[in-house]
């Protein structure tokens, strides 16, 4: 089964767009070797599901979900994230490599999650090791690969008018999806929609009435506070400031979330120029 965005001018797919307002398109083959499956197990997935997020609380949703897609899904990691203006929100993740390469794709401001949410279509990096997918994204391919994951499936969080983030899932190996599997994985996304869209927002018994999902954000309050202070010390724009940040963060092979700690709390100072 193969996803398609809209058009296909990145080259993600090949094969003909699909018209505008037709939806998600499918067509049954591997979604990257072009092998078939058949008879996908959609109520085992569904057992699967239920079962890794029953008794859990609002904020324990998005990671429980990642570990689920681990079960699922020849995968060494998933992790969830918001879309925002100018950085990405991560939510939740499976492991700590996960939540690594999540904070990756954000410090780079690059890779298939930034094409997901634009196309709201699934992005499937088959092998970042060689090929057309180290040519799309040449850097984050180089950090990835170097933490021990060769490809990279992203799949868009949303409806037919709104994307609000993506699951992004981590293999160790090149190869892509069968189409039980990508069946599988979007299944999982549509639980995690409909987790991050209408879950109540404030954990059941909390005195204090904290939303969960602001709670999970918290970390990256310091992200934008730290790029409203580069912007007041070197005058510049919030894109500028947001380069900025990131660039630090890249050559000193750190988070961008990292460094945005050290700026909030007066540790570092960016220059101009």
């Amino acid at each position: 089964m193969v996803v398609r965005p809209e058009d296909d001018r990145h080259g993600f797919y090949g094969g003909d767009p699909r018209p505008a307002g037709e939806g998600f398109r499918s067509v049954g083959h591997d979604a990257c070797s072009g092998r078939t499956e058949r008879d996908p197990d959609r109520l085992r997935t569904a057992e699967v599901i239920a079962a890794g997020v029953r008794d859990a609380q609002p904020a324990q949703i998005p990671a429980r979900l990642c570990r689920v897609a681990v079960t699922l899904l020849p995968v060494v990691g998933a992790s969830v994230s918001l879309r925002s203006d100018g950085m990405s929100v991560r939510l939740g993740a499976s492991s700590d490599q996960a939540s690594y390469l999540a904070e990756l794709q954000t410090t780079l401001g690059d890779g298939p999650f930034l094409y997901a949410s634009e196309a709201a279509a699934p992005v499937l990096a088959c092998d970042l090791a060689a090929g057309r997918d180290v040519c799309r994204w040449p850097v984050f391919a180089q950090q990835v690969t170097a933490a021990g994951v060769q490809a990279v499936y992203s799949l868009p969080l949303g409806n037919d008018t709104v994307t609000v983030g993506t699951l992004d899932l981590y293999r160790a190996t090149p190869g892509g999806l069968t189409e039980d599997e990508l069946n599988r994985a979007l299944m999982v996304a549509g639980v995690m929609t409909l987790a991050v869209m209408t879950l109540p927002r404030e954990e059941a018994g909390s005195g204090a009435g904290e939303r969960w999902l602001g709670g999970l954000a918290t970390d990256h309050d310091k992200v934008y506070q730290a790029i409203g202070m580069i912007m007041a010390q070197l005058g510049v724009d919030a894109d500028e400031a947001t380069a900025r940040l990131r660039a630090r963060a890249f050559t000193q092979g750190r988070t961008a979330l990292d460094v945005a700690r050290d700026v909030v709390a007066h540790r570092v100072m960016l220059e101009g120029g």
